[in-house]
């Protein structure tokens, strides 16, 4: 019997592995480990320590980040990993370093299934011991791990449609052809006989796309057929096959087919899920009468419409009522749902890949490559609207799925669900490429453009560049959200012969998926040239995302008549309206709009300002420090967009005044500290505090909109910035006011584009 598994395995994979044996076994022998955290008195944070052949040891922080983190909270019996530390800070460790260079998917359900230098070689010292923070929210014994994978994707390890008809192979995607699967490295085609649309239906989703149709199998089958009786003569005009004659032999004669019968429903996620009849050797032919399987897939307009100055209107199609946000990359997000007019999110309890799928498809993506847990796409702001989602798989929208009232639950935040979606092969890595930075995430950024007819390289004018065309470079190229947009390139040389400017006046909402889609010039005109005025980026996986509180700051207005006595530093610092200039002061008083504003950071990064605070300034009235950053922008505009009153958060200092549970705050701008926003905590300006208004004293009574704008420059990156502005209606009688209706702006998705787009003139008006 001790031989009898080892061949088994290897007959299996032999075949094709689709049984997880193999996968169960690699598994069970991998070293057996516990963990523990030390050096403090907290049990969730602490030193990584790893028993290992009887032996307790450390990990070292080389390369070591929030995936490997997750992976170990998670062993540990913690819900996911809140933050890691670098260097020892919490003390040095004794004994071996058992873990160095360690790198994990997030994924693995033990540090030993991780990818590293091997146990006990490193080259670091017990001063690079590393730390971690791990939520206090622990796992329920019988709950999944964070992340629900297609294990399966190992054992098939690609799938791909390979085009026969001429038109099908100039589309992008390709959504037309015969079916090929990757194992062992091999590309094989699988037997036709018994391929139903169910089938391809999977196969669809898994290659990004929504939906499937039947091909035309009787114009396929009279090419095979003419084919197999005339080998030496051409194909048909407009119908090239993808084969040779002597492959067409191999298939029908020498058993070449992978796979001879597959069976699914139509709701898996992947292939690997149907029952699938792998091709045995004993078995003559192996596709009797058959061909190869040949499947014709939909696309949508999700990710290959057009967003640019050039381009043809789109028609307004059913606003959607889910969305995706914080994914640093296409189809992937935090799960919105939109119910009785707000967006809210779904709790992750009994999330699966099924469900998961249901609203990708509804997205206009494929079925979904992952189902994710534990707010790893950061936390959503509001109401938790869904809860134990439960779909068959067939639902066209996961709001038809059944599901339980999250209320009743008890969800938080931290329990928020996410997704990665399969998305269509579009091409759009090949237009664009970065040059000269020291890493992969960095460089100028050039593009591959038609001139004359011609495909050449070259790059973007740096005038006007941006934050948001920043933000599609990275997302195309496949890195992640924007961290900077240099207008400026001098130390990053470009390529020889890629030197000359093609692209010039890029203008970018931020949500195309190629930079050939923002808006530009028809002409290129960059006054000052290419070269060091080149347009660049630095991108990263993980980024800010504050928005403002809206329920708080309409909860929290009011009106208020103080008298000018009490203004006189906040008129030192211009907070009132230019009229207050002329008045006989310390008489009279102002009329202003008061309210609380509360900044959350829901992203997966700190919020930093860019001004560090060597550029305060001393305030002397106020007797404090003050930023020169305009972090905040009030107004108070008409229904057709004039404005009225304004006001502008510029002197305040941003800090942790309140976090979430299990999150220490680690900005404070008391005695010169810095300034930022941690992940998970909120930033709180009351009422009562000076500047934190808007002064309508001059404002004759009306309806109007009250306007609020956060990083109105977009001078910091975040990983959404559609979220930025709050509005709400607003009623004024000369006496009272108030304010209803407060959202930020995408929470009516009709308005998005144009409020949007109103948002980025109204920005780059503020001086």
């Amino acid at each position: 019997m001790t031989t009898s598994k080892p061949i088994l395995c290897l007959f299996i994979t032999s075949l094709s592995c689709l049984i997880d044996l193999c996968w169960q076994q690699r598994r069970a022998g991998a070293p057996q480990i516990q963990l523990r955290l030390a050096g403090t008195r907290v049990p969730n944070e602490g030193r990584l320590e790893v028993l290992y052949n009887g032996q307790w040891g450390t990990v070292c922080d080389d390369d070591f980040n929030i995936e490997v983190a997750h992976v170990a909270c998670k062993q540990m019996g913690y819900e996911l990993a809140m933050n890691w530390a670098h260097s020892a800070k919490y003390g040095q460790g004794a004994g071996p370093i058992w873990l160095d260079n360690i790198r994990c998917s997030g994924a693995e359900s033990s540090l030993a299934e991780c990818e590293s230098n091997g146990w006990g070689v490193t080259d670091c010292k017990h001063s690079e011991d590393v730390g971690i923070l791990c939520s206090t929210s622990r796992l329920r014994a019988s709950e999944q791990p964070l992340t629900i994978t297609a294990q399966h994707t190992k054992k098939i390890e690609e799938i791909r449609i390979k085009p026969i008809l001429a038109r099908a192979k100039a589309s992008m995607p390709i959504t037309e052809g015969i079916i090929e699967v990757k194992h062992h490295g091999r590309w094989r085609q699988v037997c036709d006989q018994g391929w139903t649309l169910n089938n391809s239906r999977v196969v669809c989703g898994m290659l990004g796309f929504p939906g499937e149709v039947q091909p035309n199998i009787k114009f396929y089958r009279k090419l095979w057929n003419l084919k197999m009786k005339q080998p030496k003569s051409s194909a048909p005009a407009g119908a090239v096959l993808s084969m040779s004659v002597e492959r067409v032999k191999m298939l029908s004669q020498k058993k070449m087919y992978w796979i001879h019968k597959v069976t699914c429903s139509g709701k898996e996620p992947h292939l690997a899920y149907c029952d699938v009849m792998v091709s045995p050797k004993t078995l003559k032919p192996a596709c009797k009468n058959g061909m190869h399987a040949v499947v014709k897939c939909l696309t949508s307009t999700q990710l290959t419409k057009p967003n640019g100055k050039n381009s043809k209107k789109v028609p307004k199609m059913t606003e959607p009522v889910v969305r995706l946000r914080a994914g640093p990359h296409a189809g992937e997000g935090r799960v919105e749902v939109l119910r009785n007019g707000k967006w809210g999110t779904i709790c992750d309890d009994k999330w699966n890949l099924i469900s998961a799928s249901v609203l990708c498809r509804e997205l206009g993506y494929g079925s979904a490559k992952e189902a994710i847990f534990g707010a790893q796409l950061g936390q959503g702001l509001g109401p938790i609207h869904m809860n134990e989602v439960l779909c068959t798989g067939w639902e066209k929208s996961i709001t038809n799925c059944k599901f339980k009232e999250a209320s009743v639950a008890g969800c938080q935040h931290e329990e928020d669900a996410a997704v990665k979606c399969n998305i269509p092969q579009m091409g759009y890595k090949n237009q664009i490429r970065l040059t000269g930075g020291r890493s992969l995430e960095e460089g100028t950024v050039e593009v591959l453009v038609d001139v004359k007819g011609v495909k050449k390289w070259g790059a973007i004018c740096g005038e006007l560049w941006g934050m948001n065309e920043a933000m599609v470079v990275c997302r195309q190229l496949g890195l992640g959200f924007a961290n900077h947009a240099l207008q400026e390139t001098w130390y990053w040389q470009g390529t020889p012969g890629a030197l000359e400017v093609v692209m010039s006046g890029v203008h970018c909402i931020g949500t195309e998926m190629s930079i050939l889609q923002c808006r530009h010039h028809s002409v290129v005109h960059c006054p000052r040239g290419g070269g060091r005025h080149s347009a660049g980026v630095t991108c990263t996986e993980h980024a800010p995302d504050i928005i403002l509180n809206a329920d708080l700051a309409q909860e929290s207005a009011y009106l208020e008549d103080r008298p000018l006595s009490m203004l006189e530093c906040a008129h030192e610092e211009e907070c009132l309206s230019k009229s207050a200039d002329d008045m006989s002061w310390p008489y009279g008083h102002r009329r202003l709009l008061r309210f609380t504003s509360r900044i959350h950071n829901i992203g997966r990064a700190d919020f930093v300002p860019r001004n560090g605070r060597h550029t305060w300034v001393w305030h002397e009235c106020h007797r404090h420090y003050h930023s020169i950053e305009v972090f905040t922008h009030y107004d108070l505009l008409t229904h057709n967009g004039t404005k009225v009153a304004e006001g502008h958060k510029a002197s305040f200092c941003l800090e942790d005044t309140s976090c979430g549970k299990g999150i220490q705050k680690r900005y404070e701008c008391a005695n010169f500290g810095e300034q930022g926003i941690t992940v998970g905590c909120w930033d709180t300006y009351r009422h009562d505090i000076d500047c934190q208004w808007v002064d309508i004293t001059d404002v004759k009574p009306g309806d109007y909109i009250f306007q609020v704008i956060i990083n109105p420059k977009y001078e910091v990156a975040e990983s959404d910035f559609r979220n930025n502005m709050m509005r709400c209606r607003c009623k004024y009688d000369g006496h009272r006011i108030w304010l209803h209706n407060c959202h930020t702006s995408d929470a009516y998705s009709a308005d998005l584009e144009e409020n949007f787009e109103n948002q980025q003139r109204l920005a780059s008006n503020i001086v």
